[in-house]
């Protein structure tokens, strides 16, 4: 697989690429490693591209995870929730939690 195209969300790359330079090129040699054309699993049921084989985001996410898991990385979930609403802000209340998990790998090196 290739990067195509870049966003860096909260500056996750920049800071990737001063501060944890090994980790950037651990990733991207995990983005290399993967056999896109594997991933043509999905097949198309859109009426101008009925049977064509599309990229299947759910085989190239196990392929992802696959290559990060053979390097050591371990996948880890983080809760995280956001409001207007100071009542519950302030009393950190952990029943919005789970709703909008972020889900990431990272080393056990780093």
């Amino acid at each position: 697989m290739r990067i195509a195209a870049r966003y860096s969300h909260l500056n996750g790359e920049e800071f990737l690429l001063v501060h944890r330079k090994r980790l950037w090129d651990e990733i991207l040699e995990v983005i290399e490693a993967v056999d896109a054309e594997a991933c043509r699993t999905k097949v198309s049921r859109e009426r101008t591209r009925k049977g064509d084989l599309l990229y299947s985001p759910i085989d190239m996410n196990k392929a992802m995870a696959a290559e990060f898991a053979k390097r050591g990385w371990e996948q880890r979930r983080q809760g995280f929730w956001a409001t207007d609403d100071d009542k519950i802000d302030s009393q950190g209340d952990s029943r919005f939690a789970a709703r909008t998990p972020e889900r990431g790998y990272r080393s056990r090196r780093a």
